[in-house]
């Protein structure tokens, strides 16, 4: 029996685990969300809580103790700095985890982890025209800019014609 035994094995060694786990907490912490088996991310849970509590503090002795975890300075600088600002008001429950099937290969059910404070970048809506304009940019052929390209430079060679005639009428002015 497992009476009051917590945590997962999940098959590994100790110090694996401990590695694989800081691992996962730092991909989350960069990405902000992560796509893992449904054991792997519950378990996940209370790494994230724990250092999102550190962060919280926000004392240098924090700072180290979750550098002493994380071991990436950048990671270390985003969850003091922009994660844990915007969870200061909650007690708990800094990650929410989806359900998203079973993995194709060996059937384990996998699940999407993110941080509560996570919002993904929404699209802004385009006009009508916006979206003519860039379907029509997919369809015109692409031959089109070559002539462009062509005519500019025949424009381009008129006025350098024009200048060299201005300035052959210039000098003959001056030899007057």
């Amino acid at each position: 029996m497992r009476h009051r035994v917590a945590g997962r094995k999940l098959s590994r060694h100790t110090q694996h685990r401990k590695l694989m786990f800081r691992n996962m907490l730092v991909s989350l912490l960069q990405h902000e969300r992560i796509k893992t088996t449904l054991a792997k991310g519950k378990e996940l849970r209370g790494w994230v809580d724990k250092i999102i509590t550190l962060g919280k503090k926000g004392t240098l002795h924090a700072r180290r103790q979750a550098f002493a975890l994380l071991r990436d300075e950048g990671i270390v600088k985003k969850l003091f700095e922009e994660i844990t600002p915007q969870m200061k008001d909650r007690e708990g429950g800094y990650t929410r985890i989806y359900k998203m099937g079973w993995r194709q290969g060996d059937g384990a059910p996998l699940s999407l982890v993110e941080l509560v404070s996570f919002s993904p970048a929404k699209e802004k809506k385009k006009s009508t025209v916006e979206k003519a304009k860039e379907v029509l940019g997919k369809v015109t052929p692409k031959r089109k800019p070559k002539e462009e390209k062509k005519e500019k430079g025949k424009v381009q060679e008129k006025k350098e014609k024009k200048v060299k005639k201005e300035e052959k009428t210039s000098s003959k002015d001056k030899s007057k």
